[in-house]
């Protein structure tokens, strides 16, 4: 199991640098597509994080309830 959280946290950890530079790369850019894809990274860049500790916390939730439980 904890091969499986490092895999995740890795890509996870790519996943987020990547959102930061595109963030940074559609800043500099000028024109109306890339102000639009700026608005995305931005909101991707907030959401993403938040909804990678949710699933977390499910995880957890989950690992450390009942296990005998076949769902």
């Amino acid at each position: 199991m904890k091969k499986w959280k490092r895999i995740l946290a890795l890509i996870s950890a790519i996943a987020l640098i990547l959102l930061y530079v595109s963030t940074l790369v559609f800043a500099l850019m000028d024109s109306p597509f890339a102000n639009k894809m700026l608005m995305a990274s931005i909101a991707a860049t907030i959401l993403v994080p938040v909804l990678l500790y949710v699933l977390r916390l499910f995880a957890n939730l989950h690992s450390n309830g009942d296990e005998s439980d076949e769902y």
